[in-house]
């Protein structure tokens, strides 16, 4: 029994009223964040454990296999499971605990970011890792270990969970930390899903002293520069993030923009009180005071495309070229939340969406690969049209993306013509990023095979992370589109 092997647990509650069979009622197209594929499968939103627990058992009944999906925002088919059922967790969103004396918080896993910074700002506290949009469950962080412009410094979001409670598809609960059932804590966080349901999550959140960051930016310009700057400030900087220019050629390979940040220090904000106050954080409903950020994406359409993209970039490098450094005070969800500025900025790659390419490559070989992959890409005619660096360190996670070096998350157009493209030119970069020693990020992957994953993860990982499963799903109810495209022939 599991519960022999790992230790405490206890059982979920009475399972009553499972269906014998699917409806069709609960039949949905499901797409990714990217919109570059869709599926059909039977969504079941459960909203207590025993629900959860129901799900799984009616998955056994039917001979389907169930998979777990939170907000959605997973680039690829993380969070899909075609023609089989699909969890979505979003209404388990209950905060069940919070101390605003120690930072401990207790959550549901469909608590959203946003649910979260808005319920212990004002506190004085602030989530510890974000992601760029703020409507990243909390469950779905965990499975996939995301990271935030503070990587270098703070690493995944799985350094700072405590411990949480998974639900087996035995329908089992376990508890699990970093004393208990800590092989299984290590395994889960970065799982993406395929361990078990996370029920509850305990972390600690960061201690603020004001609705600001101090806030730094300027241009450089070319990709030694970006790598130079990061390397100048990032002990002495709380956020970096990069963005650079895909398009330009020779010597200003890379060139870009860095923003750096800090957290304003204790005293130093006359106001705190006024300034953590979540009236004071929102993004305002219009950009410019006139047009509404719900229709930004309209304008965006028609510059997504090769000619438009080199105009708007070579636009931005010159305005950072011009001001030169710049300083000033953003509150925290203007500098966070740059996913968030423009809802539903993907439907401006058109119908045909975006595919992401995010490889992590040590900082030794990190420059040269990047430069290959950049002049690969404009080689190909598919230079990609958003471009953000930043900066890591390792893990203890068992399917870690993290390492010592940079990551370079790339955005590109998918068109019918350029899907096959696309395609290719990614294994020409995967045989870049293999030969640096890099890694991948399943939260962002569409394009991995499963030779690449058993080149970069090693034979005895994933040989763990399988004799893992074996023990907490044996008969792989777990499973979604990404489990069967990369690890079904592993």
């Amino acid at each position: 029994m599991i519960s022999e092997e790992y230790g405490t647990s206890h059982s979920s509650k009475n399972l009553t009223h499972i269906p014998e069979t699917l409806s069709l009622d609960h039949l949905e197209a499901v797409e990714p964040w990217g919109r570059a594929s869709t599926s059909v499968s039977y969504v079941y939103r459960p909203v207590t454990e025993e629900q959860v627990a129901q799900g799984l058992e009616l998955a056994r009944q039917s001979g389907r296999s169930i998979g777990l999906r939170g907000g959605g925002n997973s680039y690829g088919d993380a969070a899909m499971n075609g023609e089989n059922i699909l969890l979505d967790m979003r209404r388990m969103n209950r905060i069940l605990d919070w101390d605003p004396q120690t930072g401990i918080v207790r959550v549901e896993p469909g608590v959203t970011l946003a649910q979260l910074w808005q319920y212990i700002l004002e506190d004085g506290w602030w989530p510890p890792i974000v992601t760029g949009t703020s409507m990243t469950t909390i469950g779905g962080c965990a499975a996939m270990n995301v990271h935030g412009k503070n990587a270098y410094q703070k690493g995944p979001i799985g350094d700072h969970i405590l411990e949480f409670d998974l639900m087996l598809p035995s329908g089992e609960v376990l508890t699990c930390s970093r004393e208990e059932n800590s092989d299984l804590f290590f395994a889960a966080i970065g799982g993406f899903g395929m361990l078990g349901v996370f029920t509850t999550l305990t972390l600690r959140m960061k201690r603020v002293y004001s609705g600001y960051l101090d806030v730094y930016s300027q241009a450089e310009p070319d990709l030694g520069g970006m790598f130079d700057y990061f390397n100048q400030y990032m002990d002495s900087s709380d956020y970096i993030v990069g963005w650079i220019d895909s398009f330009a050629k020779g010597s200003a390979l890379g060139r870009g923009d860095v923003h750096r940040a800090n957290y304003v220090p204790p005293g130093a904000d006359p106001a705190p009180s006024q300034s953590l106050r979540l009236e004071n954080q929102h993004l305002s409903p219009n950009m410019f005071g006139v047009v509404p950020r719900s229709i930004v994406w309209l304008f965006m359409r028609p510059m997504t495309n090769n000619l438009g993209t080199s105009f708007v970039n070579f636009g931005k490098y010159l305005a950072g070229q011009v001001t030169g450094t710049k300083r000033y005070q953003q509150t925290h969800v203007a500098f966070h939340f740059l996913l968030d500025y423009v809802p539903n900025w993907k439907l401006g790659y058109g119908p045909g969406g975006l595919i992401q390419y995010q490889p992590f490559i040590p900082k030794e070989t990190a420059h040269d690969a990047f430069a290959d992959i950049l002049r690969l890409c404009q080689r190909r005619g598919i230079p990609n049209y958003l471009t953000v660096f930043k900066r890591h360190r390792p893990d203890d996670f068992l399917m870690t993306h993290g390492l010592d070096g940079f990551s370079m998350a790339m955005d590109f157009r998918v068109t019918d013509q350029r899907r096959p493209q696309i395609a290719s030119l990614a294994r020409e970069m995967d045989e870049i990023v293999l030969a640096a020693g890099g890694r991948f990020y399943f939260a962002k992957d569409s394009t991995l095979r499963p030779s690449v994953v058993q080149a970069y993860l090693g034979s005895e990982t994933i040989a763990k992370f399988k004799a893992m499963k074996r023990r907490c799903d044996p008969d792989e109810l777990l499973q979604t589109d990404l489990w069967r495209r990369l690890f079904s022939e592993l």
